[in-house]
């Protein structure tokens, strides 16, 4: 082809870019774009949004990248339907390469675009770039997707050759540049404003992703055994350079494998890479079972009656604000609230807590997960609520309820992640710190706390929470369900 427009979307980097390769190997010239869509950034209700201005700051840098190479950026703010269109007929490119994204209304978009550039005689591509395997690579004898984890990722590893994780490079293609590419635009321009991001230590665009990948890199043996405590630096932290793009999944597993991921005392890389094959498993589910962005994986579910009226109404405002009484659960929805970032052991605890605690829609927690979350993914943010609520696909069974108390008791021994979030607990002796209900007067004004008045008593009792949750979910295996 004579020429070839690369749109960029969930997918900032400017290496291992599978879309970029292939253009590259297919195009004499090669134009790179990103669309601003305000199909998106319309529905979001704050002009103070972390994800636009990492989105943005990563994009700064993915336009000095290609700017190196002879290239540059095209920036638009607009609908991307008649964007990209416009784009493509502006530049008379042959082609339009994208890479795969696998939400509904992604697909749904992907579409139209498709049809407005056919019209024009321009072709629309796509590749996989976000997971390592996808569409028909992962079936079962049968023929048929996979709704279980366990074999799923069984049949995943052993699929898995070395093609799937290896980069992509580039062809002899060479990036063209136009004066129409005049920058990226600051936030105002786009109706948004800044925000802590550097406040909060987060580091857009490929260059905090190495940095991020460099770290755990020196942590990853341990990751097996402290991936579960939040007070731990445990984990990768990567999941926001995931949801972009600003890391490539393929370098992930070949570093997983690298660490040992299939060797003896690897437990740590092995682990980390079951991560990664979770998340293809959801990125697969949502691809293949679209239903699950509105209604349970189960449809039997959908007949669960949830809690609702007033007091349900001030229960769910009790938990977004994180006075539930439960100091691990409030602990969890402040670092939400304050960061934009929640531990995943706590996204379990407190969607647990919602759905089974005080009986709410798990479609409720969902949604203020995806205005909260700096690394909202909706196949991986449906999946957890889906499974934490029992409705998903290989999820908790229902009479599976976490015990906020013991949980922290756990994960939480010593209450440092406790104390971080909740200050007014500070001074809390240890053995109260999972319950502090449960000290007396005299020691309540030892410490300086008084339950209900300095902070909330709890919202329910768990025991009783747990009973009414059992009778709830009755519903599922009743003779009259078919």
């Amino acid at each position: 082809m004579d020429s070839i427009l690369v749109w960029f979307r969930r997918d900032l980097r400017d290496s291992d870019h599978a879309a970029l390769c292939e253009a590259l190997r297919r195009g004499r010239r090669v134009f790179c774009a990103f669309v601003f869509d305000r199909e998106i950034l319309d529905a979001l209700d704050h002009e103070a949004d972390r994800r636009v201005e990492f989105i943005r700051e990563s994009l700064v840098e993915l336009d000095a990248a290609l700017r190196t190479r002879g290239g540059a950026l095209l920036v638009r703010h607009g609908w991307a339907t008649r964007e990209i269109p416009d784009l493509a007929r502006g530049l008379g490119v042959a082609a339009v390469f994208v890479n795969r994204d696998y939400e509904p209304g992604a697909k749904q978009r992907d579409a139209a675009v498709s049809a407005a550039l056919k019209a024009d005689g321009i072709a629309f591509e796509s590749f996989k770039d976000q997971a390592i395997l996808d569409g028909d690579e992962v079936l079962s004898q049968a023929g048929r997707p996979y709704t279980v984890f366990t074999p799923y990722r069984n049949a995943w590893l052993k699929r898995l050759t070395d093609d799937d994780w290896y980069p992509h490079q580039a062809g002899s293609g060479v990036l063209a540049a136009t004066p129409a590419a005049d920058g990226v635009p600051p936030l105002a321009k786009i109706g948004f404003s800044g925000t802590d991001l550097r406040r909060l230590g987060i580091v857009p665009g490929m260059r905090g992703g190495r940095q991020l990948l460099a770290d755990f890199l020196g942590r990853i043996g341990r990751y097996r055994q402290q991936r579960d405590f939040p007070a731990v630096k445990g984990v990768s932290y990567l999941s926001v350079h995931l949801r972009f793009g600003t890391v490539s999944v393929r370098d992930l597993v070949a570093k997983a494998i690298a660490a040992g991921a299939f060797r003896e005392g690897g437990e740590g890389a092995a682990t980390w890479l079951s991560e990664l094959v979770w998340r293809d498993f959801y990125f697969m589910i949502l691809d293949r079972f679209p239903h699950v962005v509105e209604r349970a994986f189960k449809p039997v579910y959908d007949l669960i009656n949830w809690q609702a009226g007033a007091q349900a109404e001030d229960a769910f405002s009790a938990w977004c604000a994180g006075r539930t009484g439960y100091p691990l659960v409030d602990a969890a929805m402040r670092q939400l609230n304050s960061s934009g970032y929640m531990h995943n052991r706590l996204r379990m605890l407190v969607a647990s807590f919602l759905t089974k605690d005080l009986g709410i829609d798990w479609r409720l927690g969902e949604r203020y997960f995806a205005r909260q979350l700096n690394d909202y993914d909706l196949s991986a943010n449906n999946g957890g609520w889906q499974w934490a609520a029992s409705t998903g696909c290989d999820a908790q069974p229902y009479f599976r309820i976490f015990n906020p108390v013991t949980q922290s008791e756990r994960f939480d021994p010593a209450g440092k992640f406790i104390r971080r979030y909740l200050p007014e607990l500070a001074n809390v002796p240890d053995r109260f710190i999972h319950a502090p209900w449960r000290m007396s007067s005299v020691e309540q004004s030892a410490c300086g706390v008084l339950i209900g008045r300095t902070t909330p008593a709890p919202l329910v009792d768990h025991d009783q929470a747990r009973q009414r949750t059992l009778e709830r979910y009755a519903v599922v295996k009743s003779p009259a369900v078919p």
